[in-house]
């Protein structure tokens, strides 16, 4: 295992040295101490490797992923996994806002609570959350799943697209355009393969409500003006 002290080690010399890793590395398991909030750790990287972080991170950890599991055994700041392509992102602890932005694929996990605008514009990437979720989450969300344990707050995918929204505890309110919907078997399929891809094997996907577009502002019509 390489073990890299951001301690002792520059941050930008880490990223370059997961920038060069590739398929078939002799380098494939990673061990990151001493984060102390630092942004932009694990940025941008390519490979199929596992990084396990020790400590919280601040902005944009993961960001760009693809391919890596990375694993921050602590809480995370603005925009983990940010526009992620692929592989697996863990946060042990909380995610601040913008958890998993415009994502393109791969899984983001999040054990605690997810702050305001989790899954803003996420463009086909996966988001589990086991505790609770803010405001304006998935927010112009166009693709992927994202399931949250706990409960949601306002404004729940607003001018959502077609991600597919599943809320096991309470909403406080649906954004414009966004709805219940009907829970039908490939749903039920979904969120078992989503949840065994997480991990968590003690909830029943009976226990979650659907929601997602409307359908009526995909298209101007002055009808729903307010709705803009």
């Amino acid at each position: 295992m390489r073990k890299i002290d951001l301690a002792k080690t520059p941050l930008r010399d880490l990223n370059q040295d997961l920038h060069r890793q590739s398929a078939g590395t002799n380098e494939p398991d990673w061990e990151i101490v001493n984060s102390m909030g630092f942004h932009a750790v694990a940025a941008g990287v390519d490979a199929p490797i596992n990084i396990n972080i020790r400590g919280s991170v601040g902005y944009y950890c993961g960001g760009m992923n693809k391919q890596a599991s990375i694993t921050v055994h602590g809480s995370a700041g603005p925009g983990v996994a940010e526009n992620m392509m692929s592989g697996n992102v863990r946060i042990t602890g909380d995610a601040s806002q913008y958890a998993g932005a415009t994502g393109h694929g791969g899984m983001l996990l999040i054990e605690g609570n997810a702050a305001s605008r989790c899954g803003v514009s996420m463009k086909g990437i996966d988001i589990v959350v086991k505790g609770n979720i803010g405001h304006l989450s998935a927010f112009m969300a166009q693709s992927g799943h994202l399931v949250v344990l706990g409960d949601a707050g306002d404004a729940l995918g607003d001018s959502i697209y077609e991600a597919k929204l599943f809320v096991r505890g309470k909403v406080k309110s649906l954004g414009a355009d966004c709805i219940e919907k009907e829970m039908r078997p490939e749903h039920h399929d979904a969120i078992k393969k989503l949840l065994k891809r997480a991990g968590i094997t003690d909830v029943k996907s009976s226990e979650f409500k659907r929601y997602g577009s409307a359908r009526k502002l995909y298209n101007f019509n002055i009808d729903n003006a307010d709705a803009y």
